[in-house]
């Protein structure tokens, strides 16, 4: 049966969460992909900058959200409260399928391929598998024993970023940095707009405190304070992150590679290179993969509670994670490991995670309007401008999206429509809801 949630998560683990669930397959393998829809090293640059900015808007809103609900769902309840029920499960519904399973698969992916390439007798399938399955028993065993684990992966993670953009800005040539001088022409058009949804996948995450509201010690006061900084520290790693892969190799050698930080560390440092910073990208998935496997769960959880024929996925054991939740989310992200790849998942998972986003930012107007919030409580900076400029970022990329790739948009309204139908399936009656009064 169901155990009681405690809050045992302070602001070191709540920012730790948000940086894992940031910094993970995308910005290791995105600028190469840009560069196919970008004229020049510098409106890549600048396309994450933007992503950046916007990830943080997304971040202070989410913040004031959270506080207001302060318990575990993340859109689940925002957009319950805010719209209707069934808004909200279609939200969970892409959170488990969209949101964390394909995130997890496409991490797990690339583990396993960077590790092969450090050490080629692992087979990567294999590899990425197990890493998927520990990732999970951790979480399910017990929620502080898997925040520790997570907070120490996390941290070496961030100091190999660090180091070894610092490494590379020692050694690279300073006539290089007119590379990224951005070009006019190349930010006006759909390009920009499809490369504001692919680092949108990078930045995915940025919300991720948001999902374990009801299980983080002093929500008003931590939670905005661990959105805002996490999103901050991420969005300057991958700008100088980005800057030495696009620093490294010339432009044409990288347009359309996926595997940019093998590439550029070879370039930079020499071909040996390539496998020790393989290894080491291998050991940032590893948290990323973790960080997932942590958050998500806590959505299907929530859902489980307001809905009868859902009810198996509260199940926890005692100082433990949702284990029945992960276990659902595990097998999904094992089925979407073996079946897909990073590349088919990257603009429909961006897609349908920018349109859910935006969605829930929209819903803090409706909430503010109804007055929900304890008075003094957390507010927006610089509300309702943050909000809005979230959302018209939001809109125009997805919609020069949508008309550039005809494909990927019918395959997202099928999972929206998916949701819809699913819901239709386990509700039962309104007085078994406890969100949506």
């Amino acid at each position: 049966m169901g155990v009681a949630v405690t809050r045992r998560l302070g602001l070191a683990t709540a920012t730790l969460v948000v940086v894992a669930n940031m910094v993970g397959t995308g910005v290791f393998c995105t600028s190469g992909l840009l560069l196919d829809s970008l004229a020049t090293p510098g409106a890549v640059l600048l396309v994450w900058l933007v992503g950046g900015l916007v990830a943080l808007c997304g971040a202070l809103c989410y913040g004031e959200l959270a506080t207001i609900s302060s318990r575990n769902g993340g859109e689940y309840r925002f957009l319950s409260d805010a719209f209707h029920p069934a808004v909200g499960f279609v939200a969970g519904w892409l959170s488990l399928v969209v949101g964390f399973a394909a995130p997890i698969a496409a991490s797990g992916l690339a583990f396993g391929t960077y590790l092969h390439a450090a050490a080629p007798a692992v087979p990567s399938v294999a590899a990425g598998a197990a890493l998927v399955l520990l990732a999970s028993v951790a979480h399910a065993a017990g929620v502080v024993t898997g925040a520790r684990l997570q907070n120490a992966v996390t941290v070496l993670n961030v100091a190999f970023i660090v180091a070894f953009t610092a490494a590379a800005a020692w050694v690279l040539p300073a006539g290089r940095l007119e590379r990224l001088a951005p070009s006019g022409d190349a930010v006006t058009g759909s390009g920009f707009a499809v490369g504001l949804i692919l680092v949108s996948y990078a930045y995915s995450g940025w919300n991720g405190a948001a999902y374990l509201a009801g299980e983080i010690r002093e929500p008003v006061r931590t939670l905005p304070r661990a959105l805002a900084l996490g999103t901050g520290i991420v969005t300057l790693l991958y700008l100088a992150l980005n800057a030495v892969f696009l620093l490294g190799p010339a432009p044409g050698e990288l347009r359309g590679v996926v595997e940019v930080g093998h590439r550029a560390a070879a370039d930079i440092f020499g071909p040996g290179a390539g496998r020790v910073v393989s290894a080491l990208i291998a050991c940032v998935l590893v948290s990323s993969v973790g960080s997932l496997a942590m958050v998500g769960p806590r959505v299907y959880e929530a859902m489980g509670e307001d809905y009868p024929a859902l009810r198996f996925l509260r199940l926890r054991g005692e100082g433990g994670g949702p284990w029945a939740s992960i276990a659902l989310q595990g097998a999904l992200a094992l089925a979407l490991l073996l079946t897909s790849s990073f590349g088919a998942l990257l603009l429909y998972v961006g897609i349908l995670l920018s349109a859910m986003a935006a969605l829930t930012v929209a819903a803090l107007f409706v909430l503010r309007r109804r007055g929900a919030g304890a008075a003094g409580g957390y507010r927006t900076w610089g509300y309702p401008l943050t909000p809005a400029v979230f959302l018209l970022f939001s809109a125009w990329a997805i919609a020069h999206s949508l008309v550039d790739r005809p494909v990927v948009a019918a395959l997202a309204a099928a999972t929206i429509a998916s949701g819809l139908l699913l819901y239709r399936l386990v509700r039962t009656n309104n007085s078994s809801r406890t969100t949506h009064q």
